[in-house]
């Protein structure tokens, strides 16, 4: 099964999308912000398109773990999304991915403006292999 991850941002939405097996996330894209109901629509359209199983959203909590008012903007998104589609949309923290995907990006020497149009689908793809990680686990032998 398919799974889309969802960096969710007021102006751009980054996009990540696991293999069939739900084991390896890779960036796909990233789509305009915008009102939630239009953008929950085009999301579960591409859901249809692409075969998606379930949708992991990140939710961005402050480092003590307390909401923000970015975090409360993600819970409405998650709630609105929930109301366009019947795929499982599973919430999912993602304290320090951009941070992570910032980090990454100034390594591989990639330049401030091609950043910006990169950091949000690499912060889903981080956001997303972390879920994938965590889920994925075998059974711990006894």
């Amino acid at each position: 099964m398919r799974v889309l991850g969802v960096d969710y941002g007021h102006k751009r939405i980054g996009l990540a999308l696991s293999d069939e097996s739900g084991t390896i996330a890779q960036p796909l894209d990233y789509i305009d912000g915008g009102a939630i109901a239009t953008v929950s629509r085009e999301l579960a359209q591409l859901c249809v398109d692409r075969e998606v199983g379930k949708i992991v959203v990140g939710v961005p909590l402050r480092l003590d773990g307390k909401p923000s008012e970015q975090t409360e903007r993600t819970l409405a998104f998650i709630a609105g999304l929930r109301r366009a589609t019947t795929i499982p949309v599973v919430p999912w923290d993602e304290r320090l991915t951009s941070v992570q995907a910032e980090r990454a990006l100034l390594e591989g020497n990639v330049r401030r403006s091609e950043r910006k149009l990169k950091i949000d689908k690499l912060a889903a793809q981080i956001m997303l292999q972390s879920y994938l990680d965590a889920t994925n686990q075998p059974p711990a032998e006894t």
